[in-house]
């Protein structure tokens, strides 16, 4: 079939943009030891600049060290574990029952899914999996810029904030980095599962502003903060559902990756 003068002019472009996703995706997945090694280092670098930084009335304690401990070390074991529960995540079973009906489609098997030309989890996932693993690092800043390091007796508000704060960056970087496993592992439920940390995630924003505002005493400046951040968090999870959602239900990569199905 001859194409057409602008089907021509797009598709060398198209062709690089591919090569480049491929050669980013393995770089990323024959770099996850480095990645790692990488994180430990600079999140124990960002967390002790930030404990000497803060105001401390009293020596730090376990309490002290403890948010701190599990901010650096649970993405990192998320990842281990992930990657070991996902090592042959192409081969887990496909869902008995489709969520995801939108478009026309037709189920293909497994060995046919394989050797289509769309399989994997190069072109725009590439970027996804990207923003997913910086997910990590962002939302340990925001934390580390946010939550000062605590010492002896606080105020009840500063201590449901705190621990609002540590559950929420522990929890959201440990459900992110197991859904980038997931995705590049091509586990049939991955899609699933980031839609699942997405409500996580906007739950855990209303969760933290109900917790904090049922205790007394919380200084004003203090709330206006906390609700720009919370709101800021919300939008963010928000601008990323609308930018994903209708790539995860309607591409064809997705489709034939995670669904087994191509167009009908």
């Amino acid at each position: 079939m001859t194409m057409n003068p602008i089907e021509q002019a797009v598709q060398p472009i198209q062709q690089k943009l591919r090569a480049k996703s491929a050669s980013l995706l393995m770089s990323i997945e024959g770099g996850l030891p480095r990645i790692m090694t990488l994180w430990l280092a600079l999140a124990m670098a960002g967390c002790t600049i930030r404990i000497i930084a803060s105001p401390l009335k009293t020596a730090p304690d376990l309490s002290t060290i403890m948010p701190y401990v599990l901010l650096v070390g649970a993405p990192l074991l998320s990842m281990a574990l992930a990657l070991y529960w996902f090592r042959a995540g192409d081969q887990l079973p496909q869902p008995v029952y489709r969520l995801a009906i939108a478009g026309r489609w037709r189920n293909v098997n497994a060995a046919e899914a394989r050797s289509h030309p769309l399989y994997g989890s190069s072109g725009i996932m590439v970027s996804l999996l990207v923003g997913m693993l910086l997910n990590v690092p962002v939302r340990s800043l925001e934390y580390l810029a946010a939550m000062p390091a605590l010492a002896g007796p606080v105020p009840e508000w500063l201590s449901t904030l705190r621990l609002m704060m540590t559950l929420d960056v522990v929890l959201l970087s440990s459900l992110y980095t197991i859904a980038f496993v997931a995705a590049l592992r091509r586990v049939p439920l991955f899609p699933r599962l980031l839609v699942a940390i997405w409500a996580i995630d906007i739950a855990m924003q209303l969760g933290i502003a109900q917790a904090v505002a049922g205790t007394g005493g919380l200084p004003t400046n203090v709330a206006n903060a906390l609700h720009t951040l919370l709101d800021g968090n919300v939008k963010k999870v928000m601008i990323s559902v609308c930018l994903w959602l209708p790539y995860l239900l309607l591409s064809k990569r997705v489709n034939i990756t995670f669904r087994n199905r191509v167009e009908a």
